[in-house]
């Protein structure tokens, strides 16, 4: 996608990329651990108490979508004017339209798949803190990508002669937000989201817009267009295992009771590391296969993008090296910051479901898009240039 005219022309949309598929750590997957919680502690077997929290839950990624996918798009529009001190209102109004559509279909979509997928796992037996967020994570990106990218081409193509249509897109979905807002405020299980959930959502947005920028400043430049193809890669198996982590954490607390009830579960200042990975504890057994899960899974992802001859890099001993060391690093950072956070934000009387994966995501895509800028900008340093493989 990255040769497209709209990327090519309107290169702002890159930072639009890590923060849309972050939206997927912001709603879906917190809505999918916060679901897999009430259906493991039996809030979901009571087919009236089901109704209320689908429609109360779906209401709310609603809101939060459209008001994330709008403020996301501003953040593009700023990060994208500064460096370059060029301002164009037709590629503003293209970005927002974009945006915003993209966050409300997609969040509509995976919420419904989420939804089905929870229930489908309790049906059957299976813990569905073990199923959701993976594929929350997944189909999020691949959605989320083909959305975003699918739109703003459409959009970017009625630019020349029919340049309303972007302002009346934005203003279509704008419009619908406070019928969303009416839905979730009479729902008890969402009310207190509605008016308390939005710090971490706003904030993951502006880590992962940080994230978008980097990368539109690493493939804008020739010699580092390979790094474009691999930034999903390593963003979405990072946000997915640290995501799985933080929902089976939480779940464990919440078995024990409410957030900051429990003394047994007191926030840990800073737990060593030898505590996150190495104990007998279920969640650190957890954490070994997680991190263990990276190398394999990723060796198949390059595997893959080099059967489909889909980058621009050609996977060298030292660029797999010099690849798997970033993903190892970031994954092992994330786990660890899973294992403080959690706890600390029980401790403080804060339900994880809603609070940290948002964080924990956008510190991914982070992470993950920087340990992957300086991978690309090593490898140029001692001598392994091949930007054009793949042309």
């Amino acid at each position: 996608l990255q040769h497209w005219d709209v990327f090519k022309h309107v290169t702002e949309v890159f930072i639009l990329v890590p923060a849309l598929l972050g939206l997927k750590g912001n709603l879906e997957m917190t809505l999918a651990s916060r679901l897999s919680t009430a259906a493991n502690i039996g809030q979901m077997d009571n087919p009236k108490e089901l109704w209320k929290m689908i429609t109360g839950n779906m209401a709310l990624i609603q809101v939060q979508a459209t008001v994330v996918g709008f403020l996301a798009s501003i953040a593009a529009v700023v990060f994208g004017w500064i460096p370059d001190g060029h301002f164009s209102m037709d590629h503003a109004v293209l970005l927002c339209a974009s945006s915003v559509a993209t966050a409300f279909i997609a969040s509509l979509v995976l919420g419904m798949i989420m939804i089905g997928v929870i229930i489908g796992s309790r049906k059957m037996g299976i813990n569905p803190d073990n199923v959701a967020t993976p594929i929350a994570a997944s189909l999020g990106d691949l959605i989320t990508l083909a959305l975003l990218s699918g739109i703003s081409w459409g959009l970017y193509k009625e630019l020349e002669s029919k340049a309303y249509v972007n302002p009346l897109v934005c203003a279509f979905f704008l419009s619908l937000l406070p019928i969303w807002i009416i839905i979730a405020r009479r729902n008890s299980a969402t009310r207190e989201v509605l008016y308390s959930g939005w710090e971490p959502v706003i904030i993951a947005m502006a880590i992962s817009s940080v994230g978008g920028l980097i990368l539109d400043r690493t493939v804008s430049d020739p010699n580092f267009a390979g790094m474009a193809v691999f930034t999903p890669v390593i963003n979405g198996v990072g946000g997915n295992l640290v995501a799985v982590q933080a929902s089976r954490i939480s779940t464990y607390l919440h078995m024990s009771g409410e957030p900051g009830d429990s003394p047994g579960t007191a926030p840990r200042k800073c737990p060593s590391p030898c505590s996150t990975f190495c104990s007998s504890d279920v969640n650190s057994r957890s954490a070994r296969v997680l991190f263990l899960l990276v190398v394999p899974g990723h060796l198949v992802f390059l595997y893959t993008i080099h059967s489909m001859q889909g980058g621009h890099t050609t996977l060298t001993l030292i660029f797999i090296l010099f690849y798997m060391t970033a993903a190892l690093l970031q994954v092992l950072i994330l786990l660890y910051i899973a294992d403080w956070m959690v706890h600390w934000m029980w401790g403080r009387h804060l339900d994880p479901d809603n609070f940290s994966i948002p964080y924990l995501t956008a510190l991914g895509d982070l992470i993950g898009t920087g340990l992957l800028a300086l991978s690309f900008h090593v490898l140029w340093l001692i001598g392994d240039r091949d930007s054009d493989v793949g042309d």
